[in-house]
């Protein structure tokens, strides 16, 4: 028998049925499903000191299992001492198994180590049925040993759904086990 993500399991058999009801969807092939999560992390003074950019790499690739790659520059910013395709930041996509397992990870340890933490905000949605979530500090991930870190950075994760509206997103984010502070919302 093949692993199958805890969380990928709970979408086939009780989310996908409770969105189904809920929204009263014709067919499965309706239901909005998690289809990656992106993690950018931008570092600051990289264009001084390239070894933020391998320290940032490690980590995020640490974080979720699976290996970052560096995000370049797109222009010359002569304010921040910036040239067009020098490395500015660090990003990784998650699909799949990877995708579910850092989410439970997400849910079930990282988020509950933040300090004075009350839930996470509901205004993070795009309107498209995305939703970002700013985290301020890279620390909150056991896998980070905090006497390696030289510089605390936070980073962006965004849930890419299939929803159509960003009701349907916070719904199935919900269902998942994203801890929301308004958990009363009517839309």
């Amino acid at each position: 028998m093949t692993y199958v993500p805890r969380l990928k399991s709970k979408y086939k058999e009780d989310i996908r049925t409770a969105l189904k009801e809920k929204f009263q969807y014709k067919s499965v092939m309706q239901v909005p499903k998690l289809q990656k999560i992106a993690i950018n992390q931008g570092v600051g003074g990289a264009s001084t000191d390239k070894k933020l950019i391998e320290n940032a790499i490690t980590e995020l690739s640490t974080i979720t299992g699976q290996q970052a790659i560096s995000a370049k520059s797109k222009k010359d910013i002569s304010n921040f001492k910036l040239r067009k395709g020098m490395p500015i930041g660090v990003r990784v996509t998650l699909r799949d198994n990877n995708m579910y397992e850092f989410l439970d990870r997400l849910i079930a340890v990282a988020l509950p180590r933040i300090r004075d933490f009350k839930g996470i905000n509901d205004k993070g949605f795009d309107g498209r049925g995305n939703y970002t979530l700013g985290i301020t500090e890279q620390i909150i991930f056991p896998e980070i040993n905090i006497d390696k870190i030289n510089k605390i950075q936070g980073m962006d994760i965004t849930f890419v759904t299939s929803a159509k509206t960003d009701v349907e997103a916070l719904e199935l984010l919900k269902q998942f086990g994203l801890p929301f502070k308004n958990q009363n919302t009517n839309g």
